[in-house]
């Protein structure tokens, strides 16, 4: 039933990201991404290993951890992260889907704030601004920084709820 509401163009392209989200198969994370030029729609990718190759349902998750020394607090703090690195991510895939021409002067919806790889990548993709959903705090304020240095517009739409067809258990 429509009520004659009109979603606001954050929710229709995060709902998009949300939904490119669902051809993931990575176990841990769906993650999608959106770029979009003024209120066109230019691209779209997902999480997942290189075309032809086993993906983490197949083959299982390829598990990388490493740790990185913060200061939170005034205090020293070793954390361990995570990752999977038999997939590419969203923000890698929607980089190397579409042109460099396209990008200047876009946004990118992502449903996960991007982690630091991504996010350095993104930085120098000639994007002006990121809208991102679920948080990853593993690297927040050093990517938070960054964008301010960039003069990238880095936001969380904190308040968001995904079209539940679309949500999974999230694996850190």
């Amino acid at each position: 039933m429509n009520t004659g509401v009109r979603k606001d163009w954050d929710t229709y392209f995060m709902d998009i990201a949300y939904m490119v989200s669902t051809r993931s198969r990575c176990s841990r994370r769906h993650v999608g991404a959106v770029l979009v030029q003024g209120k066109k729609l230019l691209g779209t990718a997902y999480n997942g290993a290189p075309m032809g190759v086993p993906d983490c349902l197949e083959a299982g998750c390829m598990i990388s951890e490493e740790y990185e020394l913060i200061v939170k607090d005034g205090k020293e703090e070793m954390i361990k992260k995570q990752r999977c690195v038999r997939t590419i991510h969203a923000e890698q895939n929607l980089l190397l889907f579409t042109d460099r021409a396209d990008r200047e002067g876009s946004s990118v919806y992502v449903t996960d704030e991007p982690c630091w790889t991504c996010a350095n990548m993104l930085a120098n993709s000639g994007i002006v601004e990121i809208i991102y959903h679920r948080p990853y705090p593993k690297d927040t304020s050093k990517v938070r920084q960054m964008m301010e240095q960039k003069g990238i517009t880095f936001r969380s739409l904190s308040t968001y709820e995904p079209p539940k067809e679309t949500i999974m258990t999230v694996l850190n």
